[in-house]
């Protein structure tokens, strides 16, 4: 257990794919392309992919006192020509991406980028929020099989909000996540090592435009305008509240989107008292979320400190108090 309770701390204050692991370029992009074009050549590829391959389906269903429990991937071909495939098993999710989310020139605004994903093995706990940090173990690859990260046996902590920010090239990752469920009861083993009893098993694929598009990210090496497949185990969920102003971080996903960085309740503020340079902070990060000066915190607090719900909302004007910089 107190291996758990570290690897929770971790968790709670970072993730093992935060800014500094993740975001980071050690190589050329390459020139980039339109973002509409990309995504449907790697939809037309993701959808071959997926009608020529299957999975071990069938060691799920009817698991061997050995099996491992980890998705194989093969192609339809000679004694697995009868095989079911992938594109008859998995569902599928579309999400909208924008230009310049990956800094491109071209003003391409809401581009629909599909993602594919399958549930292998149901985990009895509970699903993330795409706000939340999940502890996970993972494999990534590209189509024609290249590993670029192999399975992690002690597992990573992934903050999902923050794996999504643009030039991460992981938001297809966290999209997946969120399909999955994650374990029960932690077992701790004598090495002081420990399982998850039934995590949530599964596989997400999705295209370019939800990962590096034209970039070389650390995460996802020669993924460039390539899509991406990510077998995962889903382990352990931690909700968030990133600022700590009281508010958990997805209920400061005000549209409602899935995607945390475009709410930022006093964008026009920060941009007034900082010039267009100003740096911009969204709402999940933000400890004032209507810049008047007063907490997020404060505004949502009585005078012992407790939270109230619903927040106040002192001049009844729809807005409550801690996004109205009319009120504080």
């Amino acid at each position: 257990m107190k291996n758990f309770l570290v690897l929770i701390g971790i968790g709670l204050v970072l993730v093992s794919c935060g800014d500094d692991d993740v975001g980071g370029i050690p190589g050329e992009s390459l020139p980039p392309r339109p973002l509409a074009e990309v995504a449907a050549e790697n939809d037309a590829e993701i959808q071959e992919y997926l009608s020529t391959h299957f999975y071990n389906y069938d060691e799920f269903q009817n698991p061997p006192a050995d099996f491992d429990f980890r998705i194989v991937i093969d192609t339809i071909a000679g004694e697995n020509s009868d095989r079911t495939p992938l594109l008859e098993q998995v569902s599928s999710a579309t999400v909208n991406v924008s230009s310049f989310e990956f800094r491109l020139s071209d003003e391409q605004l809401d581009v629909p980028h599909t993602f594919y994903y399958l549930e292998a093995d149901e985990g009895i706990g509970v699903s993330p929020t795409i706000a939340d940090s999940t502890f996970v173990q993972f494999e990534g690859s590209l189509l024609n099989g290249t590993v670029f990260s192999g399975i992690n046996n002690n597992g990573e902590w992934f903050d999902l909000a923050r794996i999504q920010a643009p030039l991460q090239g992981l938001r297809g990752f966290a999209e997946g996540m969120v399909k999955l469920q994650s374990g029960g009861a932690i077992i701790t083993n004598p090495d002081g090592t420990f399982n998850v009893d039934q995590p949530g098993i599964g596989l997400v694929i999705f295209p370019s435009g939800l990962g590096a598009f034209n970039s070389n990210v650390a995460a996802i090496p020669n993924s460039q305008f390539n899509p991406v497949i990510f077998r995962l185990k889903l382990l352990l969920v931690n909700p968030t509240d990133h600022d700590n102003d009281g508010i958990p971080s997805i209920d400061e996903d005000l549209n409602g989107n899935g995607y945390l960085f475009d709410d930022n309740s006093d964008e026009e503020s920060e941009i007034e008292l900082g010039g267009n340079n100003a740096p911009l902070v969204s709402d999940f990060q933000d400890f004032d979320d209507d810049n008047d000066g007063v907490s997020t915190r404060d505004e949502i607090s009585d005078e012992d400190g407790n939270i109230i719900f619903p927040y106040p909302d002192s001049n009844n004007d729809g807005i409550p108090d801690y996004l109205d910089p009319d009120t504080n």
